[in-house]
């Protein structure tokens, strides 16, 4: 946004510098003056199905287990969008992507000042801090003081594209990226979240318990691929992790958007060998990752903050890990779209307890406010899950939201998770292409194999959840992509910097 136009934006919203403020401290009068520090761990692609307390058998994750085993894990939690960047700047934001022009790794919010989760709690007299990646532009960190190096330091151009919607030749070949499904003690990954792991201990051994209160996030990258980790983190899943199940006719049957992705990324056809392997690999680095997550739980544990720190666990997005015969994030199956979601303080919740309704990530920054005192935007999105947690039986919404509108697509699309149905809405590519629809009943159907959006028994169902969909988000999905094509042709204007293309990421 140009000058005048950010004014006429707070103006509108009521954001401006008093109106953000005020109310917080007004609310802070009636609050008491030692407000919970928050500890949010973010990792990056870890599929909420690799995970103990989630029920896996296979997986060593001891540390969040043991988190869950002190806190409430929820089972229904989404990303907003499937994709790196979208997905954190909309935690940022407290916002749908849509809403804030985040399409795809190459967008920032509209403006460093831009009303966010880090500002607000600063002005309830919070410290935000970051330390890690959040895959923020280099000139931007939207209220956050950055520990732990420069670890955000991309050149965001707002460009984008789409795919030909008949363009489904495949290309020779598998992705370069399977080259990086191998054994290794280091890796653009790992030297990445050891850093992380050090300035966050480092500050946590720091903090005193007469020191102003903090939200922290720790942005990991793993179990983000290359798939490189050190043998002995492998070794335990070698011959043991399962390979997709992936009945005759369903990659034929899938919405064009998916086979889009599967040649757009170079996926389609990899060998077995190469299969298994990487699921091997994934599994070692996500042991790997609680390992590290383990270290910043013990110096929390050992440090005088522990007892008012709340610490929340969850990621950007999933990995499909070749189901569906899609790999990488980007659609909106289970294991891409839904996330690990555990929330911990002993002083105030009873450990071991589970929700499973549905959620998203713009509910945990509503919650995150509540617990700070801070005063929220009223156009923001999402819902306190405050009192769910303080007792099980509340009433709550079972809703999520997530949108898709990056790359090797020919169309933007929109899923809204409402109680056990998911409804996936893929918008027309052209006139010769026109929407697709999917409807899964997760409760029967919890692989999202049998697609019932063609039958006329769920006609009803179908209009109803998207006209929820359109309320929710406050947009038809049709407006939405035209909204994202425009903006992509348009990109960016920076001063003293290129545009470059967007990236495969």
């Amino acid at each position: 946004m140009n000058r005048q136009s950010r004014r006429n934006f707070l103006k509108m919203t009521g954001l401006a510098a008093g109106s953000l403020v005020l109310p917080c401290l007004a609310f802070g009068k009636d609050k008491p003056a030692n407000k919970p520090n928050v500890l949010v761990i973010m990792s990056d692609e870890h599929n909420a199905g690799v995970l103990g307390c989630n029920g896996n058998t296979i997986i060593k994750t001891p540390n969040l287990d043991g988190l869950a085993r002190r806190g409430v894990t929820f089972q229904g939690c989404y990303c907003n969008s499937p994709l790196c960047v979208p997905s954190r700047l909309s935690f940022t934001s407290g916002k749908y992507v849509s809403r804030v022009g985040a399409w795809n790794n190459s967008c920032w919010l509209p403006s460093d000042d831009y009303p966010s989760l880090p500002r607000i709690m600063n002005a309830a007299g919070y410290e935000s801090v970051l330390c890690g990646k959040m895959h923020y532009d280099r000139t931007r960190r939207y209220g956050f003081r950055e520990i732990g190096g420069n670890m955000n330091s991309a050149d965001k151009t707002g460009r984008g594209s789409r795919r030909k919607a008949d363009d489904l030749a495949p290309t020779p070949g598998i992705s370069p990226r399977f080259d990086d499904f191998h054994a290794g003690e280091d890796s653009s990954i790992l030297k990445h979240d050891r850093a992380v792991t050090k300035g966050t201990v480092e500050f946590l051994k720091s903090r005193k318990a007469s020191d102003k209160p903090f939200l922290m996030l720790a942005g990991y990258l793993a179990p983000h691929f290359p798939l490189t980790v050190p043998e002995k983190y492998w070794q335990p899943y070698q011959g043991k992790i399962p390979m997709p199940v992936i009945p005759k006719g369903h990659l034929e049957s899938q919405p064009r958007n998916y086979r889009h992705l599967r040649i757009g990324f170079d996926v389609e056809d990899v060998p077995g060998d190469i299969v298994r392997k990487g699921r091997e690999l994934y599994y070692g680095l996500t042991q790997w990752l609680d390992n590290e997550v383990g270290t910043v739980l013990d110096a929390l544990a050992g440090s005088p903050v522990a007892d008012n720190t709340i610490v929340f666990y969850t990621t950007d997005h999933g990995e499909n890990m070749g189901e569906h015969g899609l790999w990488w994030k980007n659609c909106m199956y289970q294991n891409a779209s839904r996330v690990p979601l555990i929330v911990s303080w002993p002083a105030r919740w009873k450990g071991g307890q589970r929700r499973t309704q549905a959620c998203s990530l713009v509910d945990v920054v509503q919650t995150i406010a509540e617990l700070g005192g801070a005063g929220v935007p009223e156009d923001w999105n999402g819902d306190s899950m405050l009192r769910w947690l303080d007792d099980p039986e509340t009433k709550w919404k079972d809703l999520a939201v997530s949108e898709y509108y990056a790359h090797n697509i020919a169309s933007g699309y929109a899923m809204i998770r409402m109680g056990k149905y998911k409804y996936v809405y893929h918008t027309p590519a052209d006139a010769a292409y026109p929407a697709e629809r999917e409807l899964y009943d997760l409760q029967a159907d919890p692989d999202e194999f049998n697609n019932l959006a063609a039958g006329e028994k769920y006609k009803d169902r179908l209009d109803a959840m998207h006209k929820a969909l359109i309320a929710e988000i406050g947009e038809d999905p049709d407006k939405t992509e035209q909204r994202c094509r425009a903006d992509y042709a348009r990109g960016y204007s920076r001063s003293g910097a290129g545009r470059k293309k967007d990236k495969k990421t």
